[in-house]
């Protein structure tokens, strides 16, 4: 059986965005949350199009203009208005509903690589001398190399993200096990 248009262009399990330029907060708090996102910066529409296609992503855009053009119109390319005007907070709400994206192992916030826990000396140049001093535990971007600590930063992003998890149980449907009548 032969693969449809749609079938080539549907975003692999794991679902992965590509963000226009305006929603590049958007793009860190998806990988915050767990999943690979990436932005695009000085790119026309069409340009947006061939990223998500190529790297099977599903595109997040801010652009009406973007949803005329036909692959994204008539639903070829999986793709999401984001009104603008919303807070990162809302943005990232909003598509963890439309997509029923359950919280996952945090990624790189500047390329959406996966974190891997690294040995405190084999970083040490690259620590500031005070967090040295009072944490053991870092990781590095497998794909970027960045190096991250759960220091304050960290821990205000924690709070952010507990809070759109909680938000997203609360208002879950109640599921039961006997049927509706």
């Amino acid at each position: 059986m032969a693969a449809t248009q749609t079938d080539l262009f549907m975003p692999t399990t794991e679902p992965r965005f590509v963000c226009d330029a305006m929603l590049g907060g958007l793009a860190r708090w998806l990988c915050a949350w767990g999943y690979d996102a990436i932005y695009l910066r000085d790119t026309d529409d069409w340009e947006l199009i061939r990223v998500a296609q190529r790297q099977r992503r599903i595109l997040l855009s801010s652009d009406h203009g973007i949803f005329q053009i036909g692959w994204v119109r008539d639903g070829d390319l999986p793709a999401l208005f984001i009104p603008p005007g919303l807070s990162r907070q809302q943005q990232l709400e909003l598509v963890c509903r439309h997509f029923h994206l359950p919280r996952r192992e945090a990624r790189c916030m500047r390329c959406g690589g996966e974190l891997a826990g690294v040995p405190k000396a084999d970083v040490w140049d690259r620590i500031p001398p005070k967090t040295r001093l009072w944490l053991d535990r870092f990781y590095r971007c497998q794909r970027c190399g960045q190096l991250f600590w759960e220091g304050t930063h960290w821990q205000r992003i924690e709070r952010h993200l507990e809070s759109l998890s909680d938000r997203l149980i609360a208002t879950e449907p109640c599921k039961t096990d006997s049927p509706q009548h």
